[in-house]
């Protein structure tokens, strides 16, 4: 059994004013060296001389870019889309655009966590890796639509819905999806036992310019739903306009305008689902 390294409140406390983005590592990082050192109980003293490393070292850990994702295939029971594939290949486009270089060549002074440009994607609208504070944040989605078998008047649809956007017409076998309230997750068409809902329309939600920080911002929603191809395509185009705007490290959000928003919507308007 493996040992469970017990900590202070105090030392607690001052672990959450740890940024949450490099809380994990400090905490993993405090307790490794308390170890070592056979301290069997962590206090702020261990808590802020591991800090004090851990951020002094923190040059070489930085490579430009964070992607991000849920739990995906480790279990999770919401899973809407599979993003393991799309996740690899904008990893990919980010390594190329080498935005390590670009940040170098563009920061003052040494690098640091928040200039990295960071995507994140979550197979489900739970959106579990927070893809509505990063600078490109990516959804599974998976419309609900009428399939080709009869309502049967289950409501196991309905007791799927956890924003009550699946109705039933009264008594006879019918229901109807409200689109203002769907979050596309898709759990209606998983648990509809007789394919009165189905799907041909599964993709990904797109949403650009979210961060925390002094000023945060909650990221601006594409209008349609896109296949991992177009996704690429916006990850593509974001990184251009960020390499050709960000001075000194401004985050993506930052440069990333109203009228950029609505030229990006034009030009990816999305799939049309029923």
């Amino acid at each position: 059994m493996d040992f469970v390294m017990k900590w202070t409140a105090e030392a607690e406390e001052l672990l959450k004013k740890v940024p949450f983005f490099v809380r994990k590592k400090v905490r993993a990082r405090v307790e490794k060296e308390a170890r070592e050192a056979g301290i069997p109980v962590v206090s702020p003293t261990e808590v802020t001389a591991t800090q004090k490393r851990f951020l002094a070292g923190q040059q070489a850990d930085i490579q430009g870019y964070r992607v991000e994702a849920c739990f995906g295939p480790s279990g999770c029971p919401n899973r809407a889309v599979a993003g393991d594939q799309l996740i690899a290949r904008i990893e990919k486009r980010l390594q190329k655009a080498d935005l390590l270089g670009f940040l170098k060549q563009s920061v003052k002074g040494d690098l640091k966590y928040h200039h990295e440009f960071r995507v994140s994607l979550a197979d489900c609208p739970n959106a579990c890796s927070q893809p509505q504070i990063k600078d490109i944040g990516i959804i599974g989605a998976v419309v609900p639509e009428s399939g080709d078998g009869d309502c049967t008047n289950c409501a196991a649809c309905v007791e799927a819905c956890s924003e009550e956007a699946v109705v039933l017409k009264g008594d006879e076998p019918s229901l109807s999806i409200d689109s203002r309230r769907c979050l596309n997750c898709g759990r209606c068409v998983a648990v509809c036992p007789s394919d009165a809902l189905q799907s041909t329309c599964r993709g990904f939600r797109v949403q650009l310019g979210g961060k925390l920080g002094r000023h945060p911002r909650l990221a601006r929603e594409l209008p349609g739903i896109y296949a991992e191809d177009e996704v690429l395509q916006i990850v593509a185009d974001c990184l251009t306009l960020y390499k050709q705007r960000s001075t000194g490290g401004r985050r993506f959000a930052e440069i990333f305008t109203l009228d950029d928003f609505d030229e990006f919507s034009q030009k990816y308007p999305g799939r049309e689902c029923a």
